[in-house]
């Protein structure tokens, strides 16, 4: 009896929100990283972007950077980019962090298949108590980039042990 062949790609996940420089990196890089941990590295890959254009190619906010390094993270090497139409295409799942973010990516969304992408991070996370709106921390003090992190963190996790089961299906 053979095995079942992996797929040839990875399950591509891109978190979504204003500048890409905040909530989205934090995002992208506490995702891989329980990808990493869990050893499922190779079969699912995670990105970030903005639905604005302000800050592309800039680096991570220093605050962001700094968040994610007080818990073990390197957002050192992340780039901002804006989202496009092509990210349809290129990824399984579309992760607002906001409802803001998901209208704005819902009207950009060419068919009910692209629409069908998308989500907000924090409805998949039950101990966010309903609310879906992750804080944009650009205007904040540092500590509310640790605060945000932390919400970004749980959600990340409650999404990455959601999809784990059909990653590991994927492996065998």
């Amino acid at each position: 009896m053979g095995s079942v062949p992996r797929a040839t790609s990875p399950f591509r996940v891109v978190f979504v929100c204003t500048g890409n420089i905040c909530r989205s990196p934090m995002a992208e890089i506490a995702f891989r990283g329980f990808a990493e941990r869990a050893g499922m590295g190779d079969l699912v890959t995670s990105s970030s972007a903005g639905t604005g254009d302000w800050h592309v190619g800039e680096r991570a906010d220093a605050r962001t950077i700094d968040a994610l390094a007080r818990l073990g993270y390197d957002g050192g090497n992340h780039r901002a980019r804006q989202f496009t139409l092509d990210d349809f295409d290129r990824h399984d799942l579309i992760v607002a962090l906001d409802r803001s973010h998901e209208r704005i990516l819902a009207s950009w969304a060419r068919t009910p298949a692209d629409a069908d992408k998308l989500a907000v991070l924090l409805s998949f996370d039950a101990s966010a108590g309903g609310n879906l709106d992750v804080p944009d921390p650009y205007y904040a003090d540092p500590p509310m980039f640790d605060e945000v992190l932390g919400m970004i963190e749980s959600a990340s996790r409650a999404l990455f042990r959601q999809l784990e089961p059909a990653l590991r299906t994927t492996a065998l």
